[in-house]
């Protein structure tokens, strides 16, 4: 069964993150200029929270919030929610399709944030699996195996 951990395959990717304290507006355009849909709020090492595109879109935008004054700690989601780096591809897929959810934190045995799993990233390694299963039928009925 793949994992999470062998999704990641151990490369290092940078993490983007805020702080509580800065604004809508510092978020989303690191988020820009970073091209990721979501920032990790941490205070610390420890991660207080996500801010998202979503975010920006139904409590920014949609309640008519001037984005240079927010806070990101007034709108970003607290209730986030994470898996293990030993989580099977599969069960994150149906977290994210369950909870409607398109980013998922990765944080070890003690709490600490060791990754990122986007929808994206999990699309990408379902389709090289469908890929490579479609090759092995293609090589069996063409007897090329």
């Amino acid at each position: 069964m793949e994992t999470v951990q062998t999704m990641l395959g151990g490369e290092t990717r940078l993490l983007v993150t805020a702080s509580p304290d800065d604004t809508v507006l510092e978020a989303t355009q690191r988020m820009n200029d970073q091209h990721v849909g979501s920032v990790l709020v941490m205070e610390g090492i420890r991660l207080v929270g996500i801010f998202t595109e979503r975010d920006v879109l139904r409590r920014v935008v949609g309640a008519g919030l001037a984005p240079e004054r927010t806070r990101v700690a007034d709108v970003m989601t607290t209730d986030v929610v994470c898996c293990r780096p030993t989580a099977g591809i599969d069960d994150v897929a149906e977290l994210m399709r369950s909870r409607r959810i398109r980013h998922v934190p990765v944080v070890d045995a003690e709490g600490l944030v060791v990754g990122l799993v986007s929808i994206g990233d999990v699309n990408a390694c379902r389709y090289s699996r469908c890929e490579v299963a479609l090759h092995q039928v293609e090589d069996y009925i063409w007897r090329r195996a």
